[in-house]
C-alpha cells in the first residue's frame, strides 16, 4: 500500500505548495479543496500523477469524513497537513455571525475533526500532523482578534496533542507563518507590502514542511515561526 498525505486547502496558496512538495517526496497526495479550476492548480494536477483532487466542502462534515475514510482505506496515510484557512479582518463588532462561524469551523473545527478521524491510523504509521497556524496565534491582533483566536486555538490543540500522542511516535508541528502572499487577505482592507522582503512565499512555508519530514524519526519540532525580514503591509485603495 502506498504511503499518502491528506492536505486541506490544496487548491491554492500554501496548501498547493505543500502538495507539490509532498508529491516530490513520493507521497500519494489527497488534496482537499472546493475549487481546482485555477490555472496553476490545473497545470500541476495534469503533470502530477500522484496528486488526487478531492473536491469537497470542508464545512460539510459528513462529506469530509466520508472522503477521508475512503482515502485512508485506499492508502497508508502518514501525513496530515491542515492548511485550509479563512480570514476576516476589521473591528470585531463589524464581523457578522456567519463570518465568525466560518472562521471557527474552517480554522479550528475542521483540523480537530480530521485529526480525530485519522489519529488511530497516524499512530499506527508513526505519522505527522502539521497544522498551518499563524504568527497571530502568538501575539495580540487588533482588527483580527477572531481570526487570531482560531489560530491560537489550533496551536494550543497541536501542543496538547503532541503531549498526548508523542509516545505513539506521532509527530505534531504547528507552523506560524507571518504575512504570506496568498489570497487570505482578499476580504481585508490591507495586503502584503510591495517589497519581497515584507512577505513570505507559499513555497517557503512548504519548504518548512519538507524540512520537518526530513528529521530523524526520534526527533520533532512542535512549533516553528517564520517571518519576512520587514514588517510592512499595504492598505488597499477604496
Amino acid at each position: 500500500m502506498n504511503k499518502s498525505a491528506i492536505i486541506t486547502g490544496a487548491s491554492s496558496g500554501i496548501g498547493l505548495a505543500v502538495s507539490r512538495v509532498l508529491c516530490e517526496l513520493g507521497y500519494e497526495v489527497y488534496g482537499f479543496g472546493r475549487d481546482f479550476t485555477g490555472d496553476e492548480t490545473v497545470s500541476f494536477a495534469k503533470q502530477t500523477a500522484g496528486f488526487h483532487q478531492i473536491v469537497c466542502d470542508l464545512l460539510n462534515t459528513q462529506e469530509l469524513c466520508d472522503a477521508v475514510k475512503k482515502a485512508a482505506e485506499e492508502t497508508e496515510v502518514c501525513v496530515l497537513v491542515n492548511a485550509a484557512g479563512v480570514g476576516y479582518y476589521g473591528l470585531h463588532e463589524e464581523l457578522n455571525v456567519k463570518q465568525i462561524q466560518t472562521l471557527v469551523r474552517t480554522n479550528l473545527e475542521v483540523p480537530l475533526i480530521l485529526t480525530n478521524r485519522l489519529l488511530r491510523v497516524l499512530k499506527k504509521n508513526r505519522g505527522y500532523i502539521i497544522n498551518i497556524s499563524s504568527v497571530t496565534a502568538k501575539q495580540n491582533s487588533p482588527r483580527g482578534c477572531a481570526y487570531a483566536a482560531t489560530k491560537a486555538g489550533l496551536t494550543s490543540f497541536g501542543n496538547s496533542l503532541f503531549e498526548e500522542a508523542r509516545k505513539y511516535g506521532v509527530k505534531v508541528t504547528s507552523i506560524h507563518p507571518d504575512m504570506t502572499a496568498t489570497n487570505l487577505y482578499r476580504d481585508a482592507d490591507f495586503t502584503c507590502g510591495s517589497e519581497p522582503e515584507s512577505y513570505l512565499e507559499p513555497q517557503e512555508v512548504a519548504d518548512i514542511v519538507r524540512c520537518i519530514l526530513s528529521f530523524r524519526d526520534g526527533m520533532t519540532v512542535p512549533e516553528i515561526t517564520i517571518r519576512p525580514q520587514l514588517h510592512r503591509i499595504k492598505r488597499k485603495q477604496n
